[in-house]
């Protein structure tokens, strides 16, 4: 199989390097552009790219408008990186159809670990690990569904990513910080109600399954198949 073409835009030569050193211990092809007129030149000469890792600050055309043009040809999926804070950046940037925002400075494991979901989650990679089970629970990545017992089960998109990161890491007990760093993926300033309260409608999705995802008082939760639903 091919390698899996992944654009990195920043006017840092440091920061592209560092995204790039990542994604190539991955397997990935990296392409580099400077700023944003070089990364339109790059993506129509390769339109193979399976994804882009843009920077919102750039010389000569800024990351927004990259994006807005290169969504009026294409739909492949665009990580925007930011150094702002303003949450006007980040709604700016879903309304143009951008598929993640990150904040700088950020985990090169973790920025590497969102384009890996993406892409499973775009159907371009044949990951057969892409199906995960745990006791009745079937969790298929590629098709974005969860089954308990064949019947499927409609989780919203950040439910669905907290159970995968929940059967990623089964028996292990997990920080509500963990959890918002690897789920949310951006430094939370405020309390961890956002964690208890997807939780909850979680655990109420599962139905009886739902006790899977058992507290850890004093720090956060831990999934753990009970015994008599072990296979």
């Amino acid at each position: 199989m091919d390698k899996l073409k992944v654009l990195v835009v920043d006017d840092e030569k440091r920061m592209r390097k560092l995204v790039s050193d990542f994604l190539v211990r991955k397997d990935y092809l990296v392409l580099e552009a400077a700023d944003g007129e070089e990364a339109l030149d790059c993506f129509y000469k390769n339109r193979d790219i399976a994804l882009l890792i843009l920077d919102v600050m750039m010389p000569k055309m800024n990351g927004w408008d990259v994006c807005r043009e290169i969504r009026q040809n294409s739909k492949v999926p665009i990580i925007m990186l930011t150094a702002r804070g303003d949450e006007s950046d980040e709604l700016t940037g879903f309304e143009l159809g951008v598929d993640e925002y990150i904040s700088k400075p950020f985990s090169p494991k973790i920025l590497v670990a969102r384009v890996e979901a993406i892409l499973r989650r775009t159907g371009k990679t044949g990951d057969m690990s892409a199906v995960k089970t745990a006791g009745s629970i079937v969790l298929d990545k590629t098709a974005h569904e969860v089954r308990i017992d064949g019947e499927q089960v409609e989780l919203s998109f950040k439910e669905f990513e907290l159970l995968e990161y929940f059967m990623e890491n089964q028996g292990i007990a997990l920080s509500r910080e963990q959890i918002l760093n690897s789920v949310w993926n951006y430094d939370y300033f405020g309390d961890a109600r956002t964690i208890d309260t997807h939780v909850k409608k979680l655990r109420s999705k599962l139905g009886s399954r739902g006790e899977y995802i058992k507290t850890v008082w004093g720090m956060g939760y831990k999934f753990e198949v009970n015994g008599t639903d072990r296979k």
